[in-house]
């Protein structure tokens, strides 16, 4: 990854706090509500390439672009966490780590501590903040069965379980 996309992410990141509050929950200027889901190459934290395609299609998929820095992402996390135990069978959960100033040794650390039960992935080269036009962490992605998007959003305050009936 580029040292210029490195700043830009992290600067992004850091605005994210601020820009949250001013734009609606709804309006991440993300993907589209409607397109279909894009598949992405990330990896598992112990180094494995997987295709976030091959969550898709199967059920519904909520997807969290995130880092331990964002400061969205923690006030998001005890709601997130719930709704993994509530869902589980029926939704997939799946948070995508976002590699700027992040590592997948200091991610796993974290799950580990917090107890995240989860897939937990590692976007190591952007692959999939391109492909999902993420444009800060706290980025939620709800999929339907069928593989289109039925929410997007941005921010700590999202009503997530809203968001997830919309994937049901």
């Amino acid at each position: 990854m580029s040292r210029m996309r490195v700043v830009s992410l992290f600067a992004i990141g850091a605005m994210s706090l601020m820009l949250a509050r001013a734009l609606p929950a709804q309006d991440p200027m993300g993907l589209a509500v409607g397109a279909k889901a894009p598949g992405a190459m990330v990896q598992t934290l112990d180094g494995k390439r997987v295709d976030l395609a091959s969550y898709l299609g199967k059920g519904p998929v909520v997807l969290e672009f995130w880092a331990l820095w964002c400061g969205n992402c923690k006030e998001l996390e005890p709601q997130l966490l719930s709704l993994v135990k509530k869902y589980a069978g029926k939704v997939t959960f799946v948070s995508v780590a976002v590699s700027v100033n992040e590592s997948p040794e200091r991610v796993q650390r974290y799950i580990t501590k917090y107890g995240f039960t989860h897939p937990v992935l590692f976007d190591a080269d952007g692959a999939a903040t391109d492909a999902y036009a993420v444009p800060a962490t706290s980025y939620v992605v709800v999929v339907d069965r069928a593989g289109k998007i039925v929410y997007t959003g941005l921010g700590g305050d999202q009503k997530l379980e809203a968001a997830v009936l919309k994937g049901l």
